[in-house]
């Protein structure tokens, strides 16, 4: 079976959840399955082959075509309908492992998966222009002319179930993995020390990673954080707040509550950091505090716990789903609940060690390989 997979999501300069999860799953995909044949296809004017990662396997192939992208995504895929993507690159199946234009001939069988509904869920999370983009998309349409969806949680699917108004038949799911490189680093590893003396950090600091737009609650992170020091008074070891993450949209909240904070010389925003150096900020954190509004899936919680770092949860969507009984729950409209969850992780080593144990136990059960053999089964149906 001849397979094409839409790898457009690899072309971005930083990579966030949804580039994070198509390279490893891809290559983990590769690696199993050495029987199909796959065509890894993407659209750029400009010569971006040098970003791109390597696929170095024999059974795939990476095919490119050099449009500017709005003429391709816009004109081309969304208003002329052409080319099909699947002739062009002679493929039966064609998965597309994120929203995006695409125009394919009535013969190909089509996979989607969708990483969440946020944007119908919550439109005021998003700047006009994002929302703009999901609607000229047209994701209703694009659930209607799939063959079949990957939702990436029960609480994803439950969405699209719903907002998309399809049948609960044409959903599966399928979790997202935890990457091998996530794991517990021993403290005298002289390359933890290196990223410390990098990025400046604080013996102990509270750490967040996640693009910064409004759905993260950073805001929310920002006034718990406010409440922690203030109930903190009289002595005790100060503990800084580190916020990782590219800049995304309407983060001017975010700054402004930053300004306004008595506690702003101690908040540290790192931006955007690379790849290698995640695994060494969540071994030398403290408590990691993930207080999101809506997560389709929620990878960030899980490499904190895979890394051995207690974690605290927003209850809400699909974050009990993944890190319930492994991590603290709280109610992200309260920032008062989360400043009193970090103090009971720092003031008890009972509850902090057991969710470090409980947190590794929950992270091994994601694995980018389950993920990729589940796949492979979905791809298995459509050559029957």
């Amino acid at each position: 079976m001849k397979i094409g997979i839409d790898i457009r999501t690899l072309m971005e300069k930083e990579y966030s959840g949804v580039s994070e999860y198509t390279l490893n799953l891809v290559k983990a995909i590769l690696e199993q399955d050495r029987e199909n044949e796959y065509k890894l296809f993407y659209n750029s004017g400009r010569n971006i082959s040098g970003r791109m990662p390597e696929f170095k396997y024999k059974n795939a192939q990476v095919v490119s075509t050099h449009y500017p992208n709005k003429i391709f995504n816009y004109l081309m895929q969304k208003t002329l309908r052409q080319p099909k993507v699947d002739q062009l690159l002679g493929v039966d199946v064609f998965w597309l492992p994120n929203l995006n234009f695409i125009s394919l001939s009535p013969k190909a069988k089509k996979i989607l998966t969708v990483h969440d509904l946020s944007f119908l869920r919550y439109p005021d999370f998003f700047s006009l222009r994002r929302n703009l983009w999901h609607y000229i998309i047209d994701i209703k349409k694009l659930i209607r002319e799939s063959d079949e969806i990957i939702a990436v949680s029960e609480n994803t699917k439950n969405d699209i179930i719903e907002l998309g108004e399809i049948s609960e038949k044409k959903v599966k799911t399928i979790y997202s993995g935890v990457a091998e490189e996530f794991g517990v680093i021993d403290k005298n590893n002289e390359a933890l020390r290196e990223v410390k003396e990098k990025y400046n950090l604080a013996d102990k600091f509270i750490l967040f990673l996640g693009t910064q737009e409004p759905r993260k609650n950073i805001i929310g992170l920002i006034k718990a954080y406010n409440e922690f020091r203030k109930n903190r008074a009289g002595g005790k070891e100060e503990v800084e707040l580190v916020i990782v993450g590219g800049k995304g949209w309407k983060e001017k909240g975010v700054v402004n509550e930053w300004k306004k904070s008595k506690y702003q010389g101690d908040i540290k925003f790192l931006n955007y950091i690379p790849r290698q150096d995640k695994v060494y900020l969540y071994n030398l954190a403290t408590v990691f505090v993930y207080p999101s509004f809506y997560e389709g899936f929620g990878l960030p919680p899980l490499e904190a716990m895979a890394c051995g770092l207690p974690t605290i949860v927003g209850f809400s969507s699909s974050l009990p789903e993944v890190a319930g009984g492994a991590s603290l729950l709280v109610d992200p409209y309260k920032p008062q609940e989360i400043a009193q969850a970090i103090e009971k992780i720092l003031s008890d080593g009972n509850l902090k060690n057991n969710l470090i144990e409980k947190g590794k136990a929950k992270a091994s059960e994601f694995s980018w390989q389950k993920a990729a053999g589940e796949y492979l089964d979905v791809f298995r149906e459509f050559s029957k």
